[in-house]
């Protein structure tokens, strides 16, 4: 191995790395709030682009009718006055996705919009009506094994639906930026490169000095202690549900003029981003984001030498964060 090739597999670790990174910071973000591991994060992150490309084609994609039924499922959920904010949202989606049709530009709103709003109907409809409280502010008949199942399900429903609405094909848009930057980088990547940074930046500024920042945070450390603070977990939740679908979806948009974008490629992207994240004990943003960097230089390099492997081996690394995480864990007595 020679220094231009040694170069190129730093490079690509490095690019890899920090989308596995920003999935990561979703999971953990959503995982430290509602204790749901997003499992069908890839799928929202492929949503958007493919929604993108549905517009700029001139059809309105079937995504767009997936986000307005849970809509109506969600203001049939709510009472009050609060089920008018799900129709009104849900109707200026649909107003927005028609201007998109006439004027491309704001196709890139609306499929970021699309995934955000999808995001928090999905938490709204599936995972709020599970986290019913004792007066003690615990969880009740809802456990992390119970969450997992339902994360499971919706992305074997949201992968199936992904298919009937785009199908089989691979997608590639445009560029925002053409031209390469150097040699294996392009503009395109130092465009993910940069939106990383403002991302970890960006949610570090949200959480030390913003007040919804600081009300995830104690959400975060204790529901009952958030409740008597005057904070609602739920609405927490629904925050950190609309985060994690923005930072996704900004994600997916960057990255696919790199990749092909593909109704079933999320799901191998989510599940990097779950090893980033185990990696950092789900708790930890810096070591999950450091954790992803780890997971991109080892797909890389395992790449060049056992590319038939590569998966595999990745996948491995989830043995000694498990095994770190068990011996770290309290013993239960019986």
């Amino acid at each position: 191995m020679d220094a231009t090739i040694l170069g190129l597999l730093f490079l690509d670790a490095l690019q890899n790395g920090v989308v596995y990174g920003l999935l990561a910071l979703a999971m953990v973000l959503v995982f430290a709030v509602t204790r749901v591991i997003l499992v069908p994060i890839g799928e929202l992150m492929m949503f958007a682009p493919l929604s993108l490309v549905w517009l700029q084609g001139g059809k309105l994609p079937g995504t767009l009718w997936l986000a307005l039924a849970l809509g109506v499922a969600w203001a049939l959920l709510t009472r009050g006055r609060g089920a008018l904010l799900p129709l009104l949202g849900g109707a200026g989606l649909f107003l927005l996705f028609l201007l998109a049709l006439k004027a491309p530009p704001v196709a890139y709103l609306a499929a970021l919009l699309l995934v955000v709003y999808l995001g928090v109907a999905t938490y709204r409809v599936f995972f709020q009506p599970m986290r019913a409280a004792s007066p003690e502010g615990e969880h009740r008949g809802a456990t992390v094994l119970a969450y997992l199942i339902m994360a499971v399900g919706l992305h074997v429903a949201y992968q199936g639906l992904g298919l009937v609405f785009f199908g089989p094909e691979q997608f590639r848009p445009a560029p925002l930026v053409e031209g390469e930057a150097l040699v294996g980088l392009s503009w395109q990547g130092v465009l993910v490169l940069l939106f990383a940074l403002a991302a970890a930046g960006g949610l570090y500024l949200f959480f030390r000095l913003s007040l919804y920042g600081k009300a995830l945070l104690a959400a975060a450390e204790s529901r009952l202690g958030a409740r008597l603070c005057g904070i609602r977990p739920e609405e927490a939740g629904m925050v950190a549900f609309a985060i994690a679908s923005l930072m996704a979806a900004l994600s997916g948009l960057l990255l696919a003029p790199l990749i092909n974008a593909a109704y079933f490629m999320g799901f191998m992207l989510g599940l990097k981003g779950f090893v980033a994240a185990i990696l950092g004990g789900l708790l930890s943003y810096p070591v999950a984001f450091l954790g992803a960097l780890l997971v991109g230089l080892f797909e890389s390099f395992t790449s060049f030498y056992a590319s038939a492997y590569k998966e595999a081996l990745v996948f491995l690394l989830l043995v000694p964060a498990l095994l770190v995480q068990s011996l770290r864990a309290r013993a239960v007595e019986e």
